[in-house]
């Protein structure tokens, strides 16, 4: 049963779900962050009453940057305090959704709902899947189990910490990999398969004052070497996570220059590029691993970790 009498509010930021393309042109040619949340809203048949819409920023998901995550965070927190909010829905592109998702997840771990939903098609196409997943997100921040960051797409809950984009084009684009989806939508309504995880904000962790601590990938492959690394250390990298082969295991060319790397100061952990399973510690490793963390959550993780305390 939803929530009665509750506000949601429902935060733009941009996003192929907001994208335009040309009359009777190729859909997959399109610009995005185009159209406001209001006019999202207004596409969307069957919402209940009571929501409240704001445009954050307007931007292309790829684009994501660290400002634009401070000040979302921020709106957040302010419409989450008040009592007369069930949960916050959040309209994103799909190229950086999870990573959005992930660091609000750690720095927010709100009990109320936090719902990223995204799109595919342009709002312009001749069935976009936007207003489905926008109508599926109200439904989940309205549903009483739903709680902390969560991702709607396709018909699919995924919790922050587990969801990746894994094809480029399709309309369920999305997954979990071995921790499969929280729920789904069935006849209008959330399904759960497992309770949503319930986290604490990440103690000890502030916004920076100024520029936020460089964090880098740097990619394990035949024939590669320490330049990579060694060029971000002169550009003054604080972090590196290695997306290992297989168990995150390193190029040994690679492997030497990241032991310099760490040896002048600077934070290695060790991912995979494999897209399931997780990177164990094994006796001998001398680079923390990341566990089932994709490479770019393992990078706002280690980026989270070096702001604590700072």
């Amino acid at each position: 049963m939803q929530k009665t009498n509750a506000v949601v509010v429902v935060l733009g930021t941009g996003g192929t779900i907001a994208g335009t393309s040309a009359p009777g042109g190729d859909e997959r040619v399109y610009r995005a962050a185009q159209l406001g949340v209001d006019d999202l809203l207004r596409a969307v048949p069957g919402l209940p009453p009571g929501l409240v819409c704001e445009q954050v920023v307007q931007v292309d998901s790829k684009d994501m940057s660290h400002g634009v995550w401070h000040r979302l965070a921020e709106r957040i927190a302010f419409h989450l305090a008040s009592p007369a909010v069930a949960g916050v829905v959040v309209t994103h592109g799909t190229d950086t959704l999870e990573e959005t998702a992930y660091f609000l997840q750690r720095v927010l771990a709100p009990v109320k709902p936090v719902v990223l939903t995204a799109a595919m098609r342009p709002a312009t196409a001749a069935l976009p899947d936007g207003p489905r997943n926008l109508r599926d997100a109200v439904t989940v921040a309205l549903d009483p189990k739903a709680t902390g960051v969560l991702a709607v797409m396709a018909g699919s809950v995924f919790a922050a910490r587990d969801v990746r984009k894994a094809h480029t084009s399709r309309l369920d684009a999305f997954e979990a990999g071995d921790a499969g989806p929280l729920g789904v939508l069935e006849a209008g309504a959330a399904v759960w398969r497992r309770d949503p995880p319930r986290d604490t904000p990440l103690a000890g962790w502030r916004w920076p004052e100024g520029a936020w601590p460089r964090v880098d990938l740097v990619t394990s492959h035949a024939g590669a070497d320490g330049a990579l690394v060694q060029a971000l250390c002169a550009l003054g990298t604080r972090g590196i996570v290695v997306v290992g082969t297989g168990n995150g295991t390193v190029h040994e060319a690679l492997d030497r220059a990241l032991h310099e790397a760490r040896a002048a100061g600077v934070t290695v952990w060790r991912s995979s590029r494999c897209a399931n399973g997780a990177v164990a510690d094994k006796p001998g490793d001398d680079f923390p691993a990341a566990g089932d963390l994709t490479p770019a959550k393992a990078r706002i993780a280690l980026l989270l970790e070096l702001m604590r305390g700072a």
